[in-house]
């Protein structure tokens, strides 16, 4: 045994798929005790440094599915890591199913503060699959063993060297097995936490006030009695929500309306709630209502009071547990929420809204450290429901917690990386290393057939025509993301920067307005030549 990670001398020989599930956790654990050291290490410019980042959206493929160009989009929605590259001697190794257009790169190194774009470009790896299926890019990975020796040879040091993911599964884990390095995100052991029952049953243990509700359930049987015993507790309700345990953004959700039932006890309750539960609304207009009665059936979900109220807003939490198990608490955002009952995620504004900022983070810390006690580590967030009471105060409700990145994570690490700001959760607001608060209004989500008349190079164009770039100077304006769907999707993401919220309301209105502008006139018919 050496300094080196210790492997058994039969075991050294065989490759992954010969090892059983156990033996692929103690090598994962191995690998992850190294992750202190490479903490320790980061940012003191050392020559051999580098990450690798393989942002494979593994989620449940019902509620994942779409083309291979929507999944490739989301893989670029993490090309904001490029600006990690300003640290003058880190190499970064950067994996997409298909290559990614080099203007999209440019894009992004043109924004590294006080960086030769061509200095990073040189310590820029650029891997893809080749492979625009819509199944996981971890899956890909896997499927080619040669490909990832490639990356392997890419890494100059293991022991200076992590994984980015974006969720983490086995697949996640089995990639950082392959390439002989930790993984800087939670432990695939911990998904139940994550799950929509798991969090309830965490949010109970360490009294963090959330919906009445039950968890575990697997059938509409188990849903009705469900809500007998919630309507008992809780007569006035008017509806409910039933969620499965892995949905994403809001699409495993359907609603249930429970006015005009018979009295809560009553003889007739329970089948006029099964009732009710085969006319419930699925968020996911895709989804038809027998895929996804079988899915809950698989995998189980629960049902939940939906908190109502004269106003209601939906804010969420990030934060990280660094290697030796410290809690940060990173930022909050108030999200903007859409879709057939408005649940789906499209966008965020951050820094929330003060009134009750300070005390989701109060709430959001208290998750934190069971977490940090059961051995999370990276980056979580925790998604609420407040609602203002007559008196004008809030009271906030704990809804779901997310193990992994989300649709947060890059707009808020997008301005943090170009400012070097910290969010103080003291006074709920966001200042740069020069004094100056900053905010933003975020989406996914600009979408419009008319942006299917535009390529990258017109966005690139109309940025620049109009002023939309980020302005380094003053450190405000517009950070494209998601590029590369513009054209058969006709959806673009974009993070606009201002000095107050305001500013960065405006900012946010007039490049949607301007993008739309000029994407209409991308289809206006040219005389034809004489």
């Amino acid at each position: 045994m050496t300094g080196d990670l210790w492997t058994s001398p039969g075991e050294a020989a065989r490759g992954l798929s010969a090892l059983t599930e156990d033996e692929r956790y103690r090598r994962f654990d191995e690998l992850q005790a190294r992750m202190a050291g490479v903490w320790e290490a980061m940012r003191l410019n050392y020559h051999d440094e580098s990450v690798v980042v393989v942002p494979s959206l593994t989620l449940d493929k019902t509620e994942a599915a779409g083309t291979g160009t929507a999944m490739q989009a989301y893989e670029e929605r993490f090309l904001f890591l490029l600006i990690l590259l300003r640290e003058p001697r880190l190499r970064m190794v950067y994996v997409t199913s298909m290559p990614i257009a080099p203007e999209i790169i440019e894009y992004y190194l043109s924004l590294l503060p006080g960086v030769i774009p061509s200095h990073a470009r040189a310590r820029l790896s650029l891997i893809s699959v080749n492979d625009a299926s819509p199944i996981p890019l971890s899956e890909k990975l896997l499927a080619r063993p040669r490909l990832l020796r490639r990356i392997a040879a890419l890494i100059p040091n293991p022991f200076r060297s992590h994984l980015i993911p974006y969720n983490t599964t086995e697949l996640e884990r089995d990639v950082a097995i392959s390439l002989g390095i930790p993984m800087y995100a939670a432990d695939p052991r911990l998904a139940p936490l994550g799950s929509k029952s798991g969090c309830r049953r965490l949010f109970a243990e360490v009294g963090v006030p959330h919906p009445l509700g039950v968890e575990n359930l697997h059938s509409l049987d188990e849903l009705a009695d469900a809500l007998v015993s919630m309507r008992a507790e809780r007569p006035g309700m008017d509806s409910a929500i039933v969620k499965l345990n892995e949905g994403v953004s809001g699409e495993g959700n359907a609603v249930v309306r429970l006015k005009g039932l018979p009295a809560a006890g009553s003889a007739g309750e329970r089948d006029e709630l099964l009732q009710r539960l085969r006319e419930m609304e699925l968020e996911s207009v895709t989804t038809p209502f027998e895929v996804y009665v079988a899915k809950f059936a698989e995998n189980g979900g629960i049902v939940e009071e939906r908190i109502v109220g004269a106003e209601l807003r939906s804010p969420s939490v990030q934060l990280r547990v660094v290697p030796g198990g410290a809690v940060e608490l990173l930022s909050t955002h108030d999200q903007l929420l859409g879709g057939a009952s408005g649940q789906s995620y499209l966008g965020c504004v951050f820094p929330a809204a003060a009134e009750y900022a300070r005390m989701i983070t109060e709430h959001a810390a208290t998750i934190g450290r069971r977490l940090a006690d059961q051995g999370a580590l990276g980056r979580f967030a925790i998604d609420f429901v407040v609602v203002r009471d007559a008196a004008g105060g809030w009271t906030p409700y704990a809804i779901e917690l997310n193990l992994r990145k989300g649709g947060t994570t890059h707009p808020f690490l997008t301005l943090q990386f170009l400012t070097d700001g910290r969010y103080d959760p003291r006074t709920a607001l966001f200042v740069t290393s020069l004094g100056q608060e900053k905010h933003l209004v975020a989406t996914d989500h600009l979408e419009s057939e008319l942006l299917k008349g535009l390529s990258p190079a017109d966005v690139f164009d109309i940025v620049a025509r109009h002023g939309l770039h980020f302005d380094q100077s003053r450190q405000v304006g517009i950070v494209f993301h998601m590029i590369s769907c513009l054209t058969e999707c006709g959806r673009l993401g974009l993070t606009a920067v201002g000095n107050t919220p305001a500013e960065a309301d405006r900012r946010y209105r007039d490049a949607s307005r301007i993008l739309l502008a000029e994407a209409e006139q991308a289809f206006v018919e040219q005389p034809l030549p004489s």
